[in-house]
Protein backbone atom coordinates (compact mmCIF):
# COMPACT_ATOMS: atom_id res chain seq x y z
CA UNK A 1 0.00 0.00 0.00
CA UNK A 2 2.96 2.56 0.64
CA UNK A 3 3.95 1.85 -2.62
CA UNK A 4 0.58 2.25 -4.13
CA UNK A 5 0.67 5.78 -2.48
CA UNK A 6 4.10 6.54 -3.95
CA UNK A 7 2.72 6.01 -7.20
CA UNK A 8 0.14 8.92 -6.91
CA UNK A 9 -2.35 6.82 -8.11
CA UNK A 10 -5.68 6.78 -6.06
CA UNK A 11 -6.99 4.27 -4.03
CA UNK A 12 -10.54 3.69 -3.33
CA UNK A 13 -11.37 3.13 0.67
CA UNK A 14 -15.20 2.62 1.67
CA UNK A 15 -16.10 1.63 -1.48
CA UNK A 16 -18.38 -1.64 -1.72
CA UNK A 17 -19.15 -3.10 -5.02
CA UNK A 18 -22.05 -3.92 -5.95
CA UNK A 19 -21.27 -5.74 -9.43
CA UNK A 20 -19.24 -6.17 -12.19
CA UNK A 21 -20.13 -6.07 -15.81
CA UNK A 22 -18.89 -6.64 -19.44
CA UNK A 23 -16.23 -9.02 -18.29
CA UNK A 24 -16.24 -10.77 -21.44
CA UNK A 25 -15.55 -7.39 -23.82
CA UNK A 26 -12.13 -5.34 -23.66
CA UNK A 27 -13.78 -2.73 -20.63
CA UNK A 28 -15.16 -4.81 -18.17
CA UNK A 29 -17.10 -2.26 -15.71
CA UNK A 30 -16.97 -2.09 -11.54
CA UNK A 31 -20.50 -0.87 -9.94
CA UNK A 32 -19.28 0.87 -6.60
CA UNK A 33 -20.44 3.11 -4.26
CA UNK A 34 -18.33 6.00 -2.16
CA UNK A 35 -19.87 8.51 -0.27
CA UNK A 36 -23.46 7.20 -0.52
CA UNK A 37 -23.22 7.85 -4.43
CA UNK A 38 -22.86 4.86 -7.15
CA UNK A 39 -20.22 5.19 -9.50
CA UNK A 40 -18.62 2.95 -11.65
CA UNK A 41 -15.24 2.28 -12.97
CA UNK A 42 -13.74 0.82 -16.22
CA UNK A 43 -10.64 -1.05 -16.29
CA UNK A 44 -8.87 -3.46 -18.62
CA UNK A 45 -8.78 -6.53 -15.82
CA UNK A 46 -10.62 -7.52 -12.84
CA UNK A 47 -8.31 -9.24 -9.86
CA UNK A 48 -11.18 -10.71 -7.64
CA UNK A 49 -9.96 -10.65 -3.93
CA UNK A 50 -12.80 -9.80 -2.44
CA UNK A 51 -12.78 -12.74 -0.62
CA UNK A 52 -15.29 -15.71 -0.57
CA UNK A 53 -19.00 -14.22 -0.48
CA UNK A 54 -17.56 -11.13 -2.50
CA UNK A 55 -19.24 -10.25 -6.03
CA UNK A 56 -16.35 -11.18 -8.23
CA UNK A 57 -17.29 -14.89 -8.55
CA UNK A 58 -20.90 -14.34 -8.55
CA UNK A 59 -20.16 -12.63 -11.69
CA UNK A 60 -19.11 -15.72 -13.08
CA UNK A 61 -22.14 -17.66 -14.89
CA UNK A 62 -22.86 -20.76 -13.33
CA UNK A 63 -22.55 -22.94 -16.26
CA UNK A 64 -19.26 -21.59 -16.75
CA UNK A 65 -18.02 -22.70 -13.42
CA UNK A 66 -17.75 -25.95 -11.28
CA UNK A 67 -17.41 -25.88 -7.79
CA UNK A 68 -15.79 -28.65 -5.56
CA UNK A 69 -17.01 -28.74 -1.81
CA UNK A 70 -16.67 -30.67 1.52
CA UNK A 71 -18.01 -29.35 4.42
CA UNK A 72 -16.04 -30.80 7.71
CA UNK A 73 -18.94 -32.18 10.68
CA UNK A 74 -17.01 -29.97 13.01
CA UNK A 75 -15.33 -26.72 13.77
CA UNK A 76 -12.66 -24.85 15.92
CA UNK A 77 -13.26 -22.78 19.11
CA UNK A 78 -9.95 -20.13 18.45
CA UNK A 79 -8.88 -18.20 21.65
CA UNK A 80 -6.30 -15.25 21.46
CA UNK A 81 -4.54 -15.48 24.95
CA UNK A 82 -2.27 -12.60 26.55
CA UNK A 83 0.06 -15.97 27.64
CA UNK A 84 3.69 -16.61 26.72
CA UNK A 85 4.18 -19.51 24.06
CA UNK A 86 5.11 -22.62 25.86
CA UNK A 87 8.08 -23.74 23.56
CA UNK A 88 8.84 -21.70 20.44
CA UNK A 89 7.15 -24.43 18.06
CA UNK A 90 3.50 -24.82 16.39
CA UNK A 91 1.87 -27.33 19.07
CA UNK A 92 -0.48 -30.11 17.93
CA UNK A 93 -2.95 -32.59 20.13
CA UNK A 94 -4.03 -35.37 18.49
CA UNK A 95 -6.35 -36.26 21.61
CA UNK A 96 -9.19 -38.72 21.65
CA UNK A 97 -11.56 -35.59 22.89
CA UNK A 98 -10.67 -33.72 19.88
CA UNK A 99 -7.84 -32.13 18.28
CA UNK A 100 -6.03 -29.14 19.81
CA UNK A 101 -3.56 -26.16 18.30
CA UNK A 102 -0.97 -23.47 20.17
CA UNK A 103 0.19 -21.02 17.29
CA UNK A 104 2.47 -17.91 17.95
CA UNK A 105 1.37 -14.56 17.41
CA UNK A 106 4.12 -12.70 19.90
CA UNK A 107 6.55 -13.90 22.34
CA UNK A 108 3.82 -12.89 24.90
CA UNK A 109 0.56 -13.73 23.03
CA UNK A 110 -0.71 -17.61 21.76
CA UNK A 111 -3.91 -18.64 19.35
CA UNK A 112 -4.94 -21.51 20.51
CA UNK A 113 -7.59 -23.83 19.00
CA UNK A 114 -9.79 -26.98 19.94
CA UNK A 115 -12.23 -28.65 17.98
CA UNK A 116 -15.59 -28.33 18.65
CA UNK A 117 -19.00 -28.86 17.05
CA UNK A 118 -19.64 -26.72 14.14
CA UNK A 119 -22.10 -24.95 15.36
CA UNK A 120 -21.29 -24.75 18.63
CA UNK A 121 -21.55 -21.17 20.50
CA UNK A 122 -18.25 -19.25 22.01
CA UNK A 123 -20.59 -18.54 24.90
CA UNK A 124 -20.57 -22.11 26.04
CA UNK A 125 -17.16 -22.11 26.53
CA UNK A 126 -16.16 -20.59 29.96
CA UNK A 127 -12.56 -19.70 30.36
CA UNK A 128 -11.60 -22.57 32.97
CA UNK A 129 -13.49 -24.79 30.42
CA UNK A 130 -11.24 -23.33 27.53
CA UNK A 131 -7.89 -24.26 29.70
CA UNK A 132 -9.21 -27.20 30.86
CA UNK A 133 -9.37 -28.77 27.44
CA UNK A 134 -6.02 -27.20 26.21
CA UNK A 135 -4.25 -28.79 29.24
CA UNK A 136 -5.88 -32.32 28.78
CA UNK A 137 -5.38 -32.06 24.60
CA UNK A 138 -1.32 -30.40 24.25
CA UNK A 139 -0.24 -31.18 27.66
CA UNK A 140 2.08 -33.93 27.11
CA UNK A 141 5.38 -35.65 29.43
CA UNK A 142 8.92 -34.12 28.67
CA UNK A 143 7.40 -30.40 27.67
CA UNK A 144 5.98 -27.32 29.59
CA UNK A 145 2.17 -27.15 29.98
CA UNK A 146 0.41 -24.74 27.99
CA UNK A 147 0.66 -20.91 29.81
CA UNK A 148 -2.46 -19.54 30.62
CA UNK A 149 -3.49 -15.89 30.39
CA UNK A 150 -6.49 -13.28 30.18
CA UNK A 151 -8.46 -14.52 26.90
CA UNK A 152 -9.02 -11.16 24.83
CA UNK A 153 -10.79 -13.16 21.58
CA UNK A 154 -12.98 -16.15 21.41
CA UNK A 155 -14.80 -17.56 18.23
CA UNK A 156 -16.08 -20.48 16.42
CA UNK A 157 -15.12 -20.93 12.78
CA UNK A 158 -16.70 -24.08 11.07
CA UNK A 159 -13.76 -25.92 8.74
CA UNK A 160 -14.50 -26.62 4.45
CA UNK A 161 -12.72 -27.29 1.71
CA UNK A 162 -13.93 -25.76 -1.56
CA UNK A 163 -12.70 -24.84 -4.87
CA UNK A 164 -14.46 -22.99 -8.21
CA UNK A 165 -12.94 -23.92 -11.20
CA UNK A 166 -11.91 -21.96 -13.65
CA UNK A 167 -10.06 -19.43 -11.78
CA UNK A 168 -10.89 -16.97 -15.26
CA UNK A 169 -13.86 -15.49 -16.50
CA UNK A 170 -13.19 -13.18 -19.65
CA UNK A 171 -11.39 -10.32 -18.33
CA UNK A 172 -11.73 -11.51 -14.17
CA UNK A 173 -9.00 -13.50 -12.40
CA UNK A 174 -10.73 -14.24 -9.07
CA UNK A 175 -7.74 -15.34 -6.37
CA UNK A 176 -7.82 -16.27 -2.34
CA UNK A 177 -10.89 -17.23 -1.12
CA UNK A 178 -12.67 -15.38 -4.02
CA UNK A 179 -11.65 -18.84 -5.73
CA UNK A 180 -10.46 -21.45 -2.78
CA UNK A 181 -10.99 -22.46 0.76
CA UNK A 182 -8.89 -24.72 3.17
CA UNK A 183 -9.41 -25.87 6.20
CA UNK A 184 -6.79 -24.03 8.44
CA UNK A 185 -5.37 -26.81 9.80
CA UNK A 186 -2.25 -26.53 7.31
CA UNK A 187 -2.41 -23.14 7.57
CA UNK A 188 -2.43 -22.80 3.53
CA UNK A 189 -5.44 -20.36 3.30
CA UNK A 190 -3.54 -16.70 3.09
CA UNK A 191 -0.16 -18.54 1.53
CA UNK A 192 -2.43 -19.76 -0.98
CA UNK A 193 -4.10 -16.47 -1.52
CA UNK A 194 -0.32 -14.87 -1.97
CA UNK A 195 0.47 -17.58 -4.33
CA UNK A 196 -2.50 -16.35 -6.79
CA UNK A 197 -0.84 -12.96 -6.81
CA UNK A 198 2.40 -13.00 -7.70
CA UNK A 199 1.28 -15.17 -10.51
CA UNK A 200 -1.24 -12.70 -11.36
CA UNK A 201 0.91 -10.03 -11.10
CA UNK A 202 3.96 -11.39 -12.76
CA UNK A 203 1.22 -12.26 -15.85
CA UNK A 204 -0.02 -8.10 -15.80
CA UNK A 205 3.49 -7.26 -15.80
CA UNK A 206 4.34 -9.14 -18.47
CA UNK A 207 0.92 -8.48 -20.73
CA UNK A 208 1.67 -4.78 -20.02
CA UNK A 209 5.63 -4.23 -20.46
CA UNK A 210 5.73 -7.16 -23.53
CA UNK A 211 2.78 -6.88 -24.66
CA UNK A 212 2.35 -10.91 -23.81
CA UNK A 213 -1.25 -12.20 -23.17
CA UNK A 214 -0.07 -15.47 -22.59
CA UNK A 215 0.65 -15.74 -18.93
CA UNK A 216 -2.73 -14.42 -18.40
CA UNK A 217 -4.63 -17.44 -20.44
CA UNK A 218 -2.57 -19.63 -18.37
CA UNK A 219 -3.44 -17.87 -14.75
CA UNK A 220 -6.13 -20.46 -14.15
CA UNK A 221 -4.44 -23.58 -14.99
CA UNK A 222 -1.30 -22.48 -13.12
CA UNK A 223 -3.03 -21.69 -9.91
CA UNK A 224 -5.16 -24.65 -10.35
CA UNK A 225 -2.16 -27.06 -10.42
CA UNK A 226 -0.73 -26.17 -7.47
CA UNK A 227 -3.85 -25.48 -5.86
CA UNK A 228 -5.24 -28.81 -6.20
CA UNK A 229 -1.92 -30.06 -4.33
CA UNK A 230 -2.66 -27.53 -1.86
CA UNK A 231 -6.16 -28.88 -1.41
CA UNK A 232 -4.95 -32.70 -1.13
CA UNK A 233 -2.41 -31.44 1.78
CA UNK A 234 -4.76 -29.70 3.70
CA UNK A 235 -7.67 -32.10 3.36
CA UNK A 236 -5.42 -35.18 4.33
CA UNK A 237 -3.94 -33.56 7.35
CA UNK A 238 -7.65 -32.28 8.44
CA UNK A 239 -9.01 -35.30 8.21
CA UNK A 240 -5.87 -37.35 10.13
CA UNK A 241 -5.86 -34.95 12.99
CA UNK A 242 -9.46 -34.65 14.03
CA UNK A 243 -11.90 -36.91 15.35
CA UNK A 244 -14.82 -37.51 13.18
CA UNK A 245 -18.24 -37.99 14.91
CA UNK A 246 -19.38 -41.69 14.48
CA UNK A 247 -16.08 -43.35 13.11
CA UNK A 248 -15.16 -46.71 14.10
CA UNK A 249 -12.26 -47.37 15.95
CA UNK A 250 -11.15 -48.95 12.76
CA UNK A 251 -10.75 -45.81 11.46
CA UNK A 252 -8.90 -44.35 14.14
CA UNK A 253 -6.44 -46.62 14.19
CA UNK A 254 -5.77 -45.89 10.56
CA UNK A 255 -5.56 -41.73 11.46
CA UNK A 256 -2.75 -42.99 13.99
CA UNK A 257 -0.88 -44.95 11.90
CA UNK A 258 -0.55 -42.14 9.13
CA UNK A 259 0.46 -40.02 11.99
CA UNK A 260 2.74 -42.15 12.67
CA UNK A 261 4.43 -42.44 9.24
CA UNK A 262 4.19 -38.73 8.62
CA UNK A 263 6.30 -38.01 12.22
CA UNK A 264 8.22 -41.27 12.25
CA UNK A 265 9.55 -41.59 8.82
CA UNK A 266 11.94 -39.72 6.61
CA UNK A 267 10.11 -39.79 3.88
CA UNK A 268 7.07 -38.82 5.60
CA UNK A 269 8.79 -35.85 7.44
CA UNK A 270 10.34 -34.70 3.88
CA UNK A 271 6.42 -34.77 2.47
CA UNK A 272 4.96 -33.02 5.08
CA UNK A 273 7.82 -30.13 5.09
CA UNK A 274 7.68 -29.84 1.32
CA UNK A 275 4.02 -29.06 1.47
CA UNK A 276 3.51 -27.12 4.86
CA UNK A 277 6.53 -24.96 4.03
CA UNK A 278 5.16 -23.99 0.60
CA UNK A 279 5.30 -25.40 -3.13
CA UNK A 280 6.55 -23.29 -5.61
CA UNK A 281 4.09 -21.38 -7.52
CA UNK A 282 3.56 -23.30 -10.93
CA UNK A 283 4.27 -26.69 -9.09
Amino acid sequence: MDARDRSGQPTLYEAPVSRIEGLEGERPVIHFERNGEAATLECDYVAGCDGFRGVSRAAIPAERMKVFDRVYPFGWLGIVAEAKPAIEDITRGCHEDGFAMMSIRSPSVTRLYLQCAPDDSPDNWSDDRIWAELHKRLDVPGLPPVNEGPITQKAVTAMRSFLAEPMQYGRLFPAGDAAHIVPPTGAKGLNSAMADVKVLAHALVERYRADRADLLARYSDTCLKRMWLVQRFSAKLCTMVHQFPGENEFVRRLQRAELAYMTGSEPGRMDFSENFTGLPVDA
